[in-house]
């Protein structure tokens, strides 16, 4: 695990190289405490900061291919590195190094940008061919690691990190509103946008050349769906098979030469990675961490200790106070990259870094929610169908019942469910999840935006739903669903909180039902396997029924938030007025000081729960103010 960073120029700068890809990296030294390697060679600067994980000894970067005409630095891990490495070695190449890095290289001369359909893990690459004088990005398809890049009249700029992008003097820090409107909603910047309009990312599954100052991008491989009259498993042989494969998948992260763990939160899919680690390497050995809340209505802590105590394993567990969240808050949105207003990125953080003090790698969950259909949104979408059927009569009296229910702050209140729920109804079938799971949908943002913020439309914020939805081809509402969420909810946000959260704590995070054999079995089953009635993961508990207490099959879903609606008005209060003071806001330009006021006072009253659209005013506010006031 580590962080990559540099740039290709046309023409020799008029400032100095080296210092730039030094500063480049030396952004990136929490995802690479362990050392800094350099390709200073006109036109290519590389930067690699290094997490040593596997090959201690030899693994430093760049790697060079045998003639030094191929050099390549790389974020993340190879699974299957070592048969590449035997099958490569057959062909005659040379390996100088025990590391998964060097198969790149030695792939590069053999398949060229086909090598991304060889590798099984998660990578953001950049490689530099001499011969060809030709820059060749790539990142893993699920969208695990980051990797951004920005084409310049000065220069083609990569980095693992927006921050690392933004020290190159050629490229500009101006936001783009058009971003900023789809982050209100998102919670994140979705790919291939970002928070400036100078830079972009690269998007899962894609990679990209430059060459004579021309960038050209490919896709190779994407979450598809089978014919609709393609053969059905039995539940049966999908169950089995579903089992080998997350078998095998976390038998292949277990590879590491440094101490790993597994973050056990009690819900079904960590427990599920613990119960398949003590299988492979025996309880022993297995390190389980877990965070716990004092708000018993955010409290998951108790399903992740009968876990460890079912499988007995070396359990490890803290609880985050409101104390320890305000001491921790404003460091860890200042290091963002981007803004992300999850609020679960806080307890994230807290759990990163409690494990790292143990363990260098953890092993975690993510992925089963989305491709196994397992957030309430899912639920909500079959009573979604129904409630449309109503008279337009009713569904407006309904509407005004739900808005009148009483304010509750406690998480995911049933008060909240139904006004997120009567808000979406006014959009699209595939729209209204957004708005949901989001924190300002567009028809509320009217008075909101300063003028140069004010969003053109409502079709513009929402504009990368039909997007996405042209690129699938899906047997169903559910597999439209699963593809949409993989690209707008788990890649930037989920995704991008556990890699920053982990990596500002020098730990790698892997992700089995991640692998992209997973992916491609669960978006291969029909959905009645996934969501049978309202019954959300059926597959997965079916499959892993022998192996998990009932408790943990059975209980209903929390999710990993926290308490900001009642920490806004409490501890983290004094912090917030600051930050939504008019004189704040106004210096923002983005939004108006007097709607924001509004917000924030009706919030302290309890008039309406505005923790959603507060915190991500607080986080874009606060991000702009440490990364926009400074010149590179």
């Amino acid at each position: 695990m580590c962080g990559i960073c540099g740039f290709v120029v046309e023409r020799r700068p008029d400032y100095d190289p080296d210092a730039v890809v030094v500063r480049m990296a030396d952004t990136l030294s929490h995802r690479g405490p362990d050392g800094a390697g350099y390709l200073k060679a006109m036109p290519a600067w590389f930067g690699h900061r290094r997490l040593k994980i596997i090959d201690l000894e030899t693994g430093d970067q760049p790697i060079f291919n045998e003639d030094g005409t191929v050099a390549v630095v790389f974020n993340g891990e190879i699974y299957n590195y070592r048969e590449l490495t035997r099958d490569l070695a057959a062909k005659g190449h040379t390996f100088r190094t025990r590391s998964d890095t060097e198969v790149i290289v030695h792939l590069w001369e053999e398949v060229g940008t086909d090598l991304p359909n060889h590798l099984n893990g998660m990578f953001a690459i950049a490689l530099w061919d001499t011969r060809k004088r030709e820059l060749f990005l790539a990142r893993d398809r699920m969208g695990k690691k980051p990797l951004y890049w920005a084409a310049t009249p000065q220069a083609f700029v990569f980095g693992s990190e927006l921050r690392a992008v933004m020290q190159h003097p050629g490229v500009e820090r101006k936001l783009s509103p058009e971003a900023v409107n789809k982050y209100l909603l998102f919670d994140t910047v979705p790919a291939p946008h970002t928070i400036l309009s100078s830079v972009r990312k690269l998007e899962p599954g894609t990679w990209l050349t430059y060459r004579e100052g021309t960038p050209r991008l490919g896709r190779y491989w994407d979450i598809s769906f089978p014919s609709p009259h393609e053969k059905v498993p039995s539940l049966a042989d999908a169950s089995e098979r579903l089992v080998s494969l997350l078998k095998d998948a976390v038998d292949r992260r277990l590879i590491s030469d440094v101490p790993l763990g597994v973050f056990l939160s009690g819900g079904i899919d960590s427990s599920i990675v613990t119960a398949l680690m003590c299988e492979i390497g025996g309880a022993a050995q297995v390190k389980t961490f877990s965070v716990g809340f004092t708000d018993a209505t955010f409290d998951e802590s108790q399903y992740a200790k009968l876990v460890a105590q079912k499988f007995g394993t070396r359990h490890h567990s803290q609880t985050l106070t409101a104390d320890t969240m305000l001491e921790l808050l404003p460091g860890i949105i200042a290091r963002l990259d981007e803004p992300l207003a999850d609020g679960s990125l806080i307890p994230t953080y807290f759990l990163s870094k409690f494990t790292r003090e143990k363990v260098t790698v953890a092993l975690g969950g993510d992925g089963g929610d989305e491709l196994a259909l397992g957030y309430p949104t899912f639920q909500a979408h079959r009573i979604a169908r129904w409630y449309s059927w109503l008279p337009r009569f009713l569904r407006a009296a309904v509407a005004a019942v739900v808005r009148s229910l009483p304010v509750s702050t406690s998480n995911i209140s049933f008060d909240y469910k139904a006004k997120q729920f009567v808000s979406g109804m006014d959009y699209d079938r595939f729209s209204r999840h957004f708005v949901w799971i989001g924190a300002i949908p567009p028809d509320a943002r009217a008075g909101l935006m300063a003028p140069d913020f004010a969003p053109g439309s409502a079709d513009a914020v929402l504009e990368d739903i039909p997007r996405h939805l042209a690129a699938c081809q899906p047997r169903d509402d559910f597999d439209a669903l699963t593809y949409l969420y993989a690209k707008l909810y788990m890649c930037d946000d989920i995704l991008m909180k556990v890699d920053r959260a982990a990596m500002m704590n020098s730990l790698e995070a892997r992700a089995p039902l991640l692998d992209y054999r997973v992916v491609e079995h669960l978006t291969s089953l029909p959905t009645h396997m996934k969501l049978n009635g309202f019954t959300m993961k059926y597959i997965l508990k079916r499959a892993f029924a022998s192996r998990l207490p009932g408790e943990i099959l059975h209980r209903k879903k929390k999710g990993f938030g926290v308490p900001i609606a009642d920490w806004l008005k409490g501890e983290l209060r004094p912090w917030v007025e600051d930050l939504l003071s008019p004189r704040s806001v106004s210096e923002s330009g983005i939004f108006e000081p007097s709607a924001v006021q509004a917000l924030w006072t009706d919030h302290l009253q309890g008039v309406t729960d505005n923790r959603k659209p507060l915190w991500s005013m607080v986080v874009l506010l606060l991000w702009v103010r440490e990364n926009l006031r400074t010149a590179p």
